[in-house]
């Protein structure tokens, strides 16, 4: 088993297990998390959250982000400038777009979150730009 700093199993969950947890999700659920999709900007449900609470992968519930490192970025996107746990985010280099970025990934299911870019504010000057469908927001 693989724990993390912050106390939590990152082993992978197999392919059965993601299915199942996979079976509730919507649409576009679906097309972000598993097809490694894009919501558009200014419409997703936690854009605007300013509550306290602890920000999840939405698949498998593991803890990504505190609100105490989210911040508004303009972009359209919840974004902030640290994880959880850097244990937490998995970083994959994305050649989509004709671009390359930092697609940023659940490391123990694998689900698709967003993109981090080296544009954020002090003290790590990185934006995690997330989409809202990926996340589940527990409130503290």
């Amino acid at each position: 088993m693989s724990t993390s700093a912050a106390g939590y199993d990152l082993s992978p969950l197999s392919p059965a297990e993601v299915d199942r947890l996979a079976a509730d999700l919507s649409q576009e659920e679906r097309t972000v998390l598993l097809d490694h999709g894009t919501e558009r900007p200014f419409c997703g449900t936690l854009l605007d959250n300013k509550q306290d609470g602890v920000y999840h992968c939405r698949l498998c519930d593991l803890p990504l982000f505190s609100s105490a490192s989210k911040f508004d970025s303009g972009t359209g996107w919840p974004s902030f400038f640290e994880p959880f746990d850097k244990d937490h985010i998995r970083y994959l280099e994305d050649h989509s777009l004709g671009m390359t970025r930092t697609e940023i990934r659940c490391p123990r299911c694998d689900s698709h979150l967003g993109h981090v870019f080296p544009d954020g504010p002090p003290p790590t000057g990185q934006r995690y730009c997330m989409n809202s469908v990926a996340l589940t927001f527990r409130q503290s």
